[in-house]
């Protein structure tokens, strides 16, 4: 047999090999070389306890006072009576449904918590639904004081229960602008669509994620000084599921479609079994909010169902008789602050106390917008000269220190109570109270064609571009806002818009 010579390994050849792999991929170092984030399953369970605990509180809460109103403090004999004990064990039955309801409905679940509408739309939900089942049993059981609690328990727990939240959430989101209490994630794909992930997530002071990783197709050989320059990154798909595990991560995110398509993420899914890692699926279709994406499963193809946006029904008269009850009373409200604001208007300059102008609202019609006045009489005549120092969007003029606004106005312009005479334009119909921004019809006339889609809806006296800079955004972000909310409004996002507004005009950004 003819001996086989095998060759040595040249120590200088290996070197060069490494340094070649190690500038095709930059491993991370091992988890204990670097300093991560607390782990997202580790506060997630220490959150979601705290809810737990308060959540029963709340609902205690709300049931002895109900039980109290019912009998009265001054009678400390009311719960030996039939009545008395018969009251005190529906209310216990009351706190039991209720909690279960808030867990069946999964208000705490880690998918809505801290992020959205969706966690105050699963606490009404589960309230509503557990009060309608009490009142079929007591209705069939013939309890008469049953009412007492659909009076004082329901209003006064659900309160509770949403202010809880809301508290939870502001506590939530001010430790994550510190890097606390954020789950861990290795986003994988394209180098595109892996950076704007990681943008959109770091852009997000509220987002529930911080990205430790990066993992990028084979073929790209990109130096990473961009957008991952702060990212240890990995450029092999084979090993993701190994490296999220080395890194300790809480998620993997896939952004976009990978090469290999479904192959690769169902694969990914089955490495990632056992482990307690996530695999979230960054979806790619723009402006549609969640509750118009639903998964729908046939004979192993999955299917997701995008809702048509819908510009009538049953949903649009709830809305219309919503902005009808609440701007009615509003005017009745502060009737005595519009009377102090004419005066005061009328005593700072010459000219009436009220601005009219022309606007176009929903599906092309024009309409005049009521506005307290903030500018001198001839406003309108000084724009001319004012036009090249323009510092708007492009679209609009604004100036910061613009020469035509009166001292006072200045003032009403801050905190928008300018636009408080538009409650009337809600009233009558022209406008509603949340929507997207009134244009001018020079605005219009100007308009692409995706843009009209603006006025598909009635413009809004607030919406999504009063709460996120308002005069500051630029017009490509004013319109990306305003097409957002035409096709995913929703009521319950309406509110959480108003109530977003108080907080705005109390501390305004953006406005002048």
């Amino acid at each position: 047999m003819n001996d086989v010579t095998v060759p040595r390994a040249d120590p200088h050849a290996f070197r060069a090999q490494r340094q070649r792999f190690a500038h095709r991929t930059r491993v991370a170092p091992e988890p204990d070389a670097v300093r991560l984030p607390e782990s997202g399953l580790a506060w997630a369970r220490a959150y979601c306890a705290r809810l737990r605990v308060t959540d029963t509180a709340i609902i205690t809460l709300a049931v002895v006072i109900t039980f109290f109103a019912r009998f009265g403090f001054a009678d400390p004999v009311s719960l030996g009576t039939p009545s008395g004990s018969r009251y005190a064990y529906m209310s216990l039955l009351v706190i039991l449904c209720w909690s279960i309801s808030l867990a069946a409905f999964r208000t705490r679940d880690l998918r809505v918590v801290g992020v959205g509408a969706g966690e105050y739309k699963r606490v009404v939900n589960a309230s509503t639904t557990v009060f309608g089942l009490v009142a079929i049993v007591f209705l069939v059981a013939q309890v008469n004081t049953a009412r007492w609690f659909f009076i004082v328990a329901l209003p006064l727990g659900l309160l509770g229960l949403l202010t809880s939240r809301w508290i939870w959430r502001r506590w939530l989101i001010a430790q994550r602008k510190f890097g606390h209490y954020l789950s861990r994630v290795v986003v994988v794909g394209r180098r595109g669509d892996v950076e704007s992930v990681v943008r959109q997530i770091d852009k997000n002071s509220g987002a529930a994620y911080t990205v430790v990783g990066a993992v990028l197709e084979e073929s790209d050989s990109e130096s990473d000084n961009g957008t991952l320059r702060n990212l240890s990154v990995l450029r092999d798909l084979d090993r993701v599921a190994e490296y999220a595990t080395r890194l300790g991560a809480d998620g993997v995110v896939v952004a976009g479609q990978p090469a290999n398509g479904s192959d690769f993420i169902h694969d990914l899914a089955w490495e990632l079994e056992g482990k307690t890692v996530e695999l979230i699926l960054a979806t790619s279709l723009a402006n549609v909010a969640g509750p118009r994406i639903h998964f729908r499963p046939v004979d192993g193809l999955p299917l997701l169902h995008v809702e048509i946006p819908q510009f009538e029904g049953g949903k649009h008269l709830l809305k219309r008789g919503f902005d009808v009850a609440v701007s009615a009373l509003a005017l009745i409200v502060l009737s005595p602050l519009f009377l102090i604001l004419i005066a005061l208007i009328r005593a700072d300059s010459d000219g009436k106390a009220f601005f009219s102008q022309e606007r176009v609202g929903r599906n092309g019609e024009t309409f005049r917008i009521l506005k307290f006045r903030s500018m001198v009489n001839d406003a309108p005549e000084l724009l001319a000269d004012l036009m090249e120092k323009n510092e708007g969007n492009g679209v609009l003029f604004k100036m910061k220190h613009d020469p035509r606004i009166t001292r006072l106005g200045r003032t009403l312009r801050k905190y928008s109570l300018d636009e408080l005479p538009q409650l009337w334009n809600v009233l009558v119909g022209d406008m509603s109270l949340v929507g997207p921004r009134p244009p001018l019809p020079g605005e219009v006339q100007s308009y692409e064609d995706h843009v009209r889609r603006r006025l598909y809806i009635k413009p809004g006296l607030t919406g999504m571009w009063q709460i996120n800079g308002r005069s500051a955004l630029s017009w490509e972000d004013s319109v990306r806002l305003d097409l957002y909310y035409v096709e995913n409004w929703s009521v319950v996002g309406d509110l959480m818009i108003l109530w977003r507004t108080v907080r705005v005009v109390i501390n305004p950004v953006g406005a002048y």
